[in-house]
């Protein structure tokens, strides 16, 4: 991710309580890619970025369909 997706990420993650720390991937390189890892020590960190989803998504469920009946308008297809 780059480093707007970065702080957007960092942001959501600090928001939720999910544990995580933004970090570039390569510590000598902080404009380059990022990646999300459970610490901010490179020397000790692991990359966590494919299970920052799934927390997110667990932290903010899809929301169920309303029961019911829904209004709308039905648009038939012009007859030739």
């Amino acid at each position: 991710m780059d480093a707007d997706q970065a702080r957007r990420v960092d942001a959501l993650l600090r928001q939720s309580g999910i544990p995580g720390v933004v970090a570039p991937e390569n510590p000598s390189d902080p404009a380059g890619a990022c990646r999300v890892y459970d610490k901010a020590d490179p020397a000790t960190r692991h990359d966590v970025t494919a299970d920052a989803p799934a927390a997110v998504a667990a932290e903010f469920p899809d929301p169920k369909p309303a029961s019911g009946s829904t209004r709308g308008f039905v648009v038939p297809p012009k007859s030739e």
